[in-house]
């Protein structure tokens, strides 16, 4: 959740709404005090709790033209806020900016958020960063970045030859390693707090990812505070 003195915006909806609930109040937060919600795209792990959320709270919900039809919404008529992908808009006193990201969903999208000189980016499920996912990165204060895959864990690992080929693709998920080169060479010297997040439970762990990043930080000279985020624990609460 992003959130400033008068407007709060959850971005994805991925768990269920009473696990959602659960993390608001962690935050010091409330689902009754969001006053929007941010989709990326359709895929479940991001919209599991959106029905269910859309139903009970009569705030609008934000996503892209091409996403909104993918979603079974059943009975429940939620109140959208349809945009093009890469399109600019305001929420309350928060601008967002959307950016096309290269991953296999129907029209997935990254998010930009300003208010009050803080500027905070959202890019997850990603196969790689693209030039215009670095532009649109730069100045950010505060950067959730995917890490999903340590590769070795990755070619090793349960999963199907195809989903491994699928994960590793330019439409797929970004690795360690990626996250890594991303650092060394394109994050912004501005930067205080870089989270690393999406962690696969089956092909990653938060203390490989740990070492990678402070070890690529501490090439660049970079200060910004680390946190890894894990699938079942709350994250950190960061305040600008």
């Amino acid at each position: 959740m992003v959130a400033t003195a008068r407007t709060r915006v959850l971005v994805d909806a991925g768990l269920s709404l009473r696990d959602t609930a659960h993390r608001l109040v962690h935050a010091g937060e409330t689902l009754e005090r969001l006053d929007a919600i941010l989709i990326t795209h359709e895929h479940s792990d991001h919209v599991a709790g959106l029905v269910r959320m859309a139903k009970r709270l009569p705030i609008p919900v934000y996503m892209t033209r091409l996403t909104a039809p993918a979603i079974d919404w059943g009975e429940v008529q939620p109140k959208l806020e349809l945009f093009q992908a890469g399109s600019r808009f305001t929420i309350g006193d928060i601008e967002v900016d959307s950016f096309t990201i290269p991953h296999d969903a129907i029209d997935p999208v990254g998010f930009s958020l300003r208010a009050g000189g803080i500027k905070f980016s959202i890019a997850t499920d990603l196969g790689y960063v693209t030039d215009s996912i670095r532009y649109h990165l730069r100045g950010s204060h505060l950067l959730l970045l995917e890490a999903n895959h340590d590769l070795e864990m990755l070619k090793v690992g349960p999963y199907p030859w195809a989903v491994k080929q699928r994960v590793m693709s330019r439409v797929g998920h970004l690795s360690n390693d990626s996250a890594s080169d991303f650092i060394l060479q394109d994050l912004d010297r501005e930067v205080g707090g870089l989270i690393l997040g999406h962690l696969s439970e089956q092909n990653n762990h938060p203390e490989i990812v740990r070492l990678m990043a402070h070890q690529a930080l501490h090439r660049r000279g970079l200060a910004a505070r680390l946190v890894i985020a894990e699938q079942k624990k709350p994250a950190e609460v960061f305040t600008f």
